[in-house]
């Protein structure tokens, strides 16, 4: 009989532990997304690159959810602050299915390879495969999908004229994305890998739920 009140005990406290799990799992990848969101429109423009092309830190919260709650809460961030860009935004879904794309190339890879061993190292390794892989993403992603939808509204000499005020060589759509978009993708990434490296340690406890 006892051990069946026992077995009845740890099944509720199971229950239990895994329903809190699901309710701070929840509320994290809310407030991260939110951050995110927040994140989307405090860009600003670099000056070795066109005005139309901005710099941001929202794949941020989503590479620290990918390595706090696991993967699947990185690409859950991304695809959230993208739907509440977009109810913000005319741009027709194109740069957030863009921006979507980018920052599941980027956290998943990273998030996938600090969850097979959770250790600073891997979480390097895995932080600099997903802005690897994000900036070779945003070469076909912008060349076949952003670009000549934005070309409805700027003719893409224009768009090249940009870039060649910066270069002058450069006399083609892809060489613009080759020389410009593809490094700056890569730096973009990178400067989130940095920051998530620099506070990640304090915050993952409070993420968790772990700290005292």
């Amino acid at each position: 009989m006892s051990n069946t009140n026992n077995a009845t005990m740890n099944t509720k406290e199971k229950t239990a532990r895994e329903s809190k799990m699901s309710v701070r799992y929840i509320t994290v990848t809310a407030m991260l997304s939110a951050i995110a969101f927040v994140l989307m429109f405090l860009d600003f423009s670099v000056p070795v690159m066109p005005g139309f092309i901005k710099m941001d830190l929202s794949e941020l919260p989503a590479l620290i959810g990918a390595f706090a709650m696991g993967p699947a809460c990185g690409v859950m961030v991304c695809l959230i602050k993208n739907l509440l860009h977009l109810l913000m935004t005319s741009t027709g879904g194109v740069g957030e299915l863009s921006n979507f794309v980018l920052g599941v190339a980027f956290v998943l890879p990273a998030g996938l390879i600090y969850k097979a061993k959770k250790t600073r190292k891997n979480a390097i390794i895995g932080s600099l495969v997903g802005a690897v892989a994000m900036a070779i993403v945003s070469f076909p992603s912008n060349l076949f999908v952003v670009y000549p939808i934005y070309e409805n509204f700027m003719p893409r000499d224009v768009i090249i004229a940009a870039y060649q005020a910066i270069v002058p060589s450069v006399e083609t759509l892809w060489q613009c994305l080759l020389l410009f978009n593809v490094p700056f993708t890569f730096v973009k990434a990178l400067a989130s890998v940095l920051i998530t490296m620099l506070v990640y340690k304090k915050l993952s406890p409070v993420l968790k739920g772990t700290s005292n």
